[in-house]
């Protein structure tokens, strides 16, 4: 008995080790799952919805499975002509839980399961051929409920095909599309790189362009650039990828098609449905072109109020099994542009981000750190010197901490009051926590106890791990912050920034290097070396006037980006 229990365990692991991974391409043909066991012969308590009843050449449908009452572990999906048993068109997934199949030889002609986790629904994409006879289709799918209980050739309803010839759908043709930069700045919005370069002429220029309906907020836009994979264009609340709305131009398998994404940060973007028509494209000598005329809104995700003010984005890079991959160039507007014939120019003042960026660094690359050093380093040397019965260097320290923390609520409330909204990335989440502990840093230190007093070490080691916090967080929004603001191609600011840093730590490790000497030589050798001029004096000097070249450099960048 105990043996045959455990040979039915194993059996069982081995079916689910088995067919769990979706990798299901012997049940092509058939759609049957090799389960050991005959699909149920009810009505299926799934069903399979399509965003759209009839189809032409080349367009993208968005297909649900869509669970009842109780969830399902697998499926396997195929799009068919009524009456055939071939798949045909490709898919396109749009999330983790679905994989695509080569079925009959053809690529991406099924979608399945990557896993026996139970989904409620399933969404992905399918793109009509752009070639061949084509009529009416359905779906099929199987639906595996537990390793016994399964549906076969559960149908969705007709989508009916309409011959209507897609326009200019050859990728063969070397010419069919001509996209030019006629008309940018007057008749519609442009972005390319080389600066200014004209598609028309040149076949190492990447391009877009848009133009917003005057009377609606259909978007006619235009991509062109040269890539064996896609090019594609994003409109974004900020310079940050997520959150952004992305049309792709994907070349693969001899076929360009227009897809819709959605991107969520440094991923690959979830595509989505899309609602687009006059659809043209050509693949010719390396060029990928594409036209078409979107009647969705842009939307970022974050409210449901469409906009007509975006940063554009422009990224391509390669395609592998039908799926875009991480981009190998991108650049982007330098300022949120008007998606209207009538306006092209900037539509925000760029003056209070670059005073909330200069505010920032003033604060967090000289005022502060000189304060830190101060306290630090150069009790010694001023002991015994200062006013109101106050040491020089609690003055010094104090005073400059002050402005830090001056500019710094300058700096949040500018930016803040200029943006009239959060943005969701992290030199925002950084800038607001620096902000929360420089409110609390002064105010701690208001009620700290006596030098003297038991508890005094207490403070001393709060006090000094939050203004090292303070710093470490600063100088990462200032990171993130230069990589928005730099749209240099080499992103210079962010490299010059990097060689702050690396002088700031060099100079810490001499004065903790002396301070460790000073102290094992004793205070006879300290005062003779420092009967002049206190060597930590000296070394302050220095690193002051390195501080202030690098943040003459970092001004003056950010006042030129």
């Amino acid at each position: 008995m105990h043996v045959y229990m455990l040979l039915t365990v194993v059996w069982t692991l081995r079916a689910v080790e088995g067919f769990s991974s979706g990798k299901v391409q012997n049940s092509c043909n058939t759609m049957e799952p090799q389960h050991k066991t005959t699909g149920q012969t009810s009505q299926a308590p799934f069903s399979i919805s399509m965003n759209h009843t009839t189809f032409q050449k080349g367009d993208v449908i968005a297909v649900t499975l869509q669970a009842g009452p109780n969830q399902f572990m697998g499926f396997l999906l195929q799009a068919r002509g009524v009456g055939q048993t071939q798949p045909l068109g490709t898919f396109t997934v749009t999330g983790s839980n679905a994989q695509l199949l080569n079925c009959s030889g053809l690529n991406n002609s099924a979608v399945s399961h990557t896993s026996a986790s139970l989904k409620t629904s399933v969404t992905a994409l399918w793109t009509a051929p752009v070639t061949g006879n084509l009529g009416n289709i359905t779906f099929s799918a199987t639906f595996v409920q537990t390793a016994k209980v399964y549906w076969t050739q559960v149908k969705s309803s007709v989508v009916v095909y309409n011959a209507k010839p897609l326009q200019n759908t050859s990728t063969t043709a070397p010419s069919l599309i001509t996209i030019s930069s006629n008309g940018c700045g007057a008749s519609k919005v442009c972005l390319s790189q080389p600066d200014n370069c004209n598609p028309a002429t040149s076949s190492s220029c990447y391009f877009m362009s848009v133009v917003m309906s005057s009377n609606s907020s259909d978007l006619h836009m235009e991509i062109s650039g040269p890539s064996d994979g896609y090019v594609s264009i994003g409109f974004s609340y900020d310079l940050f990828m997520g959150n952004d709305d992305i049309y792709i131009c994907i070349y693969n398998q001899g076929q360009v098609q227009v897809q819709r994404a959605h991107s969520t940060g440094m991923k690959t973007p979830d595509i989505i449905a899309q609602n687009i028509s006059d659809i043209s494209v050509s693949y010719a000598n390396g060029v990928i072109s594409c036209t078409f005329t979107s009647h969705d809104p842009i939307s970022f995700y974050r409210s449901s109020t469409p906009t007509t003010s975006s940063y554009l984005f422009y990224a391509y890079g390669p395609v592998s099994g039908g799926l875009i991959q991480q981009h190998i160039n991108t650049f982007t507007s330098k300022n949120t542009v008007q998606l209207t014939p009538s306006v092209t120019g900037t539509v925000d003042d760029p003056r209070p981000a670059k005073a909330h960026g200069s505010l920032m660094l003033i604060a967090w690359m000289t005022t502060g750190s000189l304060g830190m050093i101060i306290a630090r380093y150069l009790k010694r040397a001023t002991k015994g010197r200062g006013c109101w019965n106050k040491d020089l260097w609690f003055l010094a320290h104090v005073g400059l901490l002050s402005l830090s923390y001056i500019a710094t609520i300058i700096a949040f409330i500018l930016i803040f009051a200029n943006a009239g909204d959060w943005f969701d990335n992290p030199h925002s989440v950084l800038g607001c926590l620096v902000m929360i502990l420089t409110f609390f840093q002064p105010i701690v230190a208001i009620f700290r106890c006596q030098p003297s007093h038991k508890w005094r070490y207490i403070f001393n080691w709060i006090h000094a791990l939050n203004g090292l916090t303070i710093k470490g967080l600063a100088v990462g929004a200032i990171f993130t912050g230069l990589q928005v603001v730099d749209t240099s191609s080499n992103q210079w600011l962010p490299k010059v920034m990097g060689g702050f840093v690396g002088w700031e730590a060099l100079f810490f490790l001499l004065f903790d290097f002396y301070a460790q000497w000073s102290k094992n030589t004793g205070p006879e050798v300290y005062e003779d070396i420092s009967s002049l001029v206190p060597l930590e004096v000296i070394l302050l000097i220095l690193f002051f006037l390195g501080n202030i070249t690098f943040l003459i450099t970092l001004l003056c960048g950010i006042g030129l980006s």
